[in-house]
């Protein structure tokens, strides 16, 4: 997925990122799981991985593109936290397949209780 956009009399070329894509990765992951707790800098993020602060920050910047994170400037730090209303945009995708393994749960748990009953 490409957007063209016109800056300054130049063709710029973004590619816009896929929120699926995003929390495909299991570190961007990690860190969302990070941020639901309290915001963070990336200094901070980066001492729960087994990679160096830059790692981080393009993990970190991914995120940001996809609008599951915002940054909020603090004096001279960074600090990032999750976006609530892009999470329930993945939650309600989510729903889809809950409802579809709910109704198979429920359909097994009325195949085993028959079965209880056949074998009193």
């Amino acid at each position: 997925m490409f957007a063209y956009i016109f800056a300054n009399e130049y063709l710029h070329i973004k590619m816009r990122r896929d929120i699926y894509q995003a929390i495909a990765d299991p570190t961007r992951r990690s860190i969302l799981g990070l941020l639901v707790v309290q915001s963070m800098t990336p200094n901070a993020l980066a001492e729960y991985f087994d990679m160096s602060r830059q790692g981080v920050s393009n993990h970190i910047r991914i995120l940001t593109e996809c609008d599951l994170v915002k940054q909020e400037q603090q004096g001279r730090e960074i600090h990032y936290s999750l976006q609530i209303e892009k999470m329930k945009e993945i939650d309600n995708w989510l729903e889809q397949f809950r409802k579809i393994w709910e109704t198979q749960f429920n359909q097994l748990d009325e195949i085993l209780e028959t079965l209880k009953k056949q074998k009193k």
